[in-house]
């Protein structure tokens, strides 16, 4: 009983973030050794396709397509949303000179935040309660007890469920700055 939330599942949960973004550097270093920092610049092409893409989940969750299992097209979402992730961090890498791709690329990044608290956290710490409440009411423990022991975690749960109200105004935010920021690169496009 001595495990708790935060380290059972909220340290696994950035420790994937981190895995990203290390994941990013990684990549983005490889293509500068071999001189393909070419490569990156292009990765945000199909890196927005894929979180296009992504959106199917949200389409069928509001009905507003018929075609797909909920479970499998979240499965979808998760997997193209994060490797449209990374093909756009490695698209930004550190060559951002303006102030809009770098706003864009800041929402990205806590849009993904929020969404993974959403699929993975939530998912998870409502299992963890409710094997810690059950292994809590198996003990000769007063109600007192009882609720200190799960005082921590279950405030830890209600702040989690929050996500919600950050994750759908980060989103759009996210979508009309990488809107914004592809237009201007086509007007301030070379095209020569």
């Amino acid at each position: 009983m001595n495990s708790s939330l935060f380290r059972k599942e909220v340290m696994p949960f950035m420790t994937m973030f981190g895995l990203l973004i290390v994941t990013t550097v990684i990549v983005d270093v490889v293509l500068h050794q071999f001189k393909l920092v070419w490569v990156g610049r292009w990765l945000g092409i199909p890196g927005v396709i894929l979180i296009v893409l992504s959106f199917l989940y949200s389409m069928r969750k509001r009905n507003l397509i018929q075609f797909g299992k909920p479970k499998s097209l979240l499965t979808l979402h998760e997997a193209l949303t994060w490797t449209g992730a990374l093909m756009i961090l490695i698209h930004g890498g550190i060559h951002i000179y303006t102030l809009l791709p770098w706003i864009a690329l800041f929402f990205m990044l806590i849009n993904i935040i929020s969404g993974m608290t959403g699929t993975y956290l939530l998912r998870r710490s409502r299992l963890f309660i409710a094997n810690k409440k059950t292994l809590i009411s198996d003990a000769k423990l007063s109600e007192l007890e009882k609720n200190e022991r799960l005082f921590w975690d279950a405030t830890t749960f209600e702040l989690m469920k929050k996500w919600r109200t950050i994750h759908l105004p980060i989103t759009f935010s996210f979508v009309a700055l990488a809107i914004a920021h592809v237009l201007s690169v086509f007007v301030f496009w070379e095209w020569k």
